[in-house]
């Protein structure tokens, strides 16, 4: 499954190269445009990742327009995210590329055998904790790189 993961997420980072955008900024940009402007903590949360990785993510989104951040009006500690025009026209453009790399990754299965292998997916997934789980590795991994 390691393996399978890896090479999973490396064709999805080089389909999206030439967009200028990684499988990360895809992630936020999907939950932005899903959920409408969010709190820089509640993207956080919805992600599930480290305040200083999603920092990153935002940092490099903004630099290149997709998405724009500002402090919140009713609380200045705050700040409020949201996916731009720009952001919402790439997310456009690869979500026909990535598409095309899970045909690609499915190549040879049946629409009923994709449809199993969905069902297995989602069943490893909520036995394993889902979210749940996610967040706790992520802060554990955060923990021991800290």
């Amino acid at each position: 499954m390691i393996k399978l993961g890896r090479i999973t997420v490396h064709r999805f980072t080089e389909a999206l190269e030439p967009f200028g955008i990684r499988p990360r900024h895809v992630a936020a940009l999907i939950e932005l445009r899903d959920r409408g402007e969010l709190t820089q903590q509640s993207l956080c949360g919805q992600l599930h990742l480290d305040p200083t990785n999603l920092v990153a993510i935002l940092n490099e989104l903004e630099e290149r327009g997709f998405a724009t951040r500002r402090r919140d009006p009713e609380d200045r500690r705050r700040h409020l995210v949201e996916v731009s025009k720009k952001g919402i026209a790439v997310l456009e453009k690869v979500s026909e590329v990535m598409d095309g790399v899970e045909d690609d990754l499915l190549d040879g299965l049946e629409p009923a055998e994709r449809e199993q292998l969905e069902g297995f997916l989602t069943s490893i997934w909520e036995r394993s904790g889902g979210y749940e789980a996610l967040s706790q590795v992520a802060a554990e991994s955060d923990d021991k790189a800290a």
